[in-house]
């Protein structure tokens, strides 16, 4: 399994943009699906996004199509989340899960996540 550590949450004001990053170690980066999901007080884990192995295929949440982005660079070991025009109901605990086979929307498919980054989204 890779070891996954996500980096760039913060406080940003309503309408702004935020850029989410998630290293993995070890070798076998680009042989994992990838998802973001997301998790405020009070509610359940949600998807966010996925990206398939290569990057070709991209999948997201219909509460954020149009306003995130998911990319990665297996040579970086790196999958993103680029975080545009955010409301305060994006405001959540954000994590990245790794899935050796196909992505998913289904958080119980993953084999491995990070920590979580806060994201807090102010009115």
């Amino acid at each position: 399994q890779v070891q996954l550590v996500e980096s760039g949450g913060g406080l940003v004001q309503a309408g702004g943009s935020l850029k989410l990053s998630c290293a993995a170690s070890g070798r076998t980066f680009s042989t994992y699906a990838m998802g973001w999901f997301r998790q405020a007080p009070g509610k359940a884990r949600e998807f966010v996004a996925s990206i398939s192995r290569s990057g070709g295929l991209t999948d997201y949440a219909d509460s954020v199509k149009g306003r995130f982005a998911i990319s990665r660079d297996n040579a970086k070991n790196t999958v993103y989340l680029q975080m545009n025009s955010l409301k305060p109901e994006d405001t959540a605990l954000y994590y990245c899960a790794g899935r050796g086979v196909g992505s998913s929307r289904y958080s119980n498919m993953y084999d491995c996540w990070g920590q979580g980054t806060q994201v807090t989204v102010s009115s």
